[in-house]
C-alpha cells in the first residue's frame, strides 16, 4: 500500500510539473517533449488505477502518432521563438487574470464536492461483473452510453488534423516547395543536355 502511494504521488507530481512547463517555456519543440513526458506520467497513473488499455493506447496513440506528429508539425511551422516570446509578455497580465479566475472556480468547486452515498458500487464497471474485462467493460461504455461524445472528439481530431495540414502547405515567400506535375510534365529534352565528348579531352 505504502509503494502504490509513493508511485501515485511521484507520477501526479512529474504530470503536474510538465504540464506547467508545457504551457510555460518558450520553445514549442521543448513544450512537445514535455507533453510527451505528461503522458508517460499519466498513462503510470492508468496503471495503478487498472485501466491497462487506457494506459497502452496513451503511449501508443498519443505518444507514438499524435505527439509526434506535433513535433513534425511545430518543425515545418518554423515558428519564430522570439515573436512568441515577445507575445508572451504581452498577454502575461491576462493570462495571469484568467487563471487566478480559473483557480478561484476550482477552490469553490472542490470545496463543495460531496461523493454520493455507496459511491463504490455505482461504477459502471463493477456493475458489470468482474467476469468482464477492463477493455471490454470500457468498450461497452463508450459504444453506448457515450456514443455522441466520443465522434464528437473524433470529429474535432479530425478538424484539427486538416488545420495542422493547410498551415504546413500554405504558399510561403522564399520557401522552396516541390511540385509533383511539374515535375512529371517536364520533358526530357529540355532538361537533359548529350555531349559527345572525345576520348582524352575531357569536358
Amino acid at each position: 500500500m505504502i509503494f502504490l502511494a509513493l508511485a501515485f504521488y511521484m507520477f501526479a507530481s512529474i504530470a503536474v510539473i510538465a504540464a506547467i512547463v508545457v504551457i510555460s517555456t518558450h520553445n514549442p519543440v521543448h513544450s512537445v517533449l514535455f507533453l510527451i513526458l505528461v503522458f508517460f506520467n499519466v498513462a503510470g497513473l492508468f496503471v495503478l488505477l487498472g485501466a491497462e488499455f487506457l494506459a497502452m493506447i496513451l503511449i501508443v496513440v498519443y505518444v507514438g502518432a499524435v505527439a509526434v506528429l506535433f513535433m513534425f508539425v511545430v518543425m515545418m511551422l518554423d515558428v519564430s521563438i522570439a515573436e512568441t516570446r515577445d507575445g508572451f509578455l504581452h498577454y502575461l497580465p491576462l493570462g495571469l487574470l484568467v487563471g487566478f479566475i480559473l483557480v478561484i472556480e476550482l477552490g469553490v468547486i472542490a470545496g463543495g464536492w460531496n461523493f454520493a452515498p455507496n459511491v463504490e458500487q455505482n461504477f459502471i464497471a463493477q456493475s458489470i461483473g468482474s467476469s468482464v474485462t477492463n477493455t471490454e467493460a470500457m468498450g461497452n461504455v463508450i459504444y453506448t452510453h457515450y456514443i455522441f461524445y466520443f465522434q464528437t472528439a473524433g470529429f474535432i481530431l479530425l478538424v484539427a488534423m486538416i488545420g495542422a495540414i493547410v498551415l504546413t502547405h500554405r504558399t510561403r515567400d522564399g520557401v522552396r516547395k516541390q511540385n509533383v506535375g511539374d515535375q512529371l510534365a517536364r520533358n526530357p529534352s529540355n532538361t537533359i543536355e548529350v555531349k559527345k565528348v572525345s576520348s582524352g579531352s575531357g569536358v
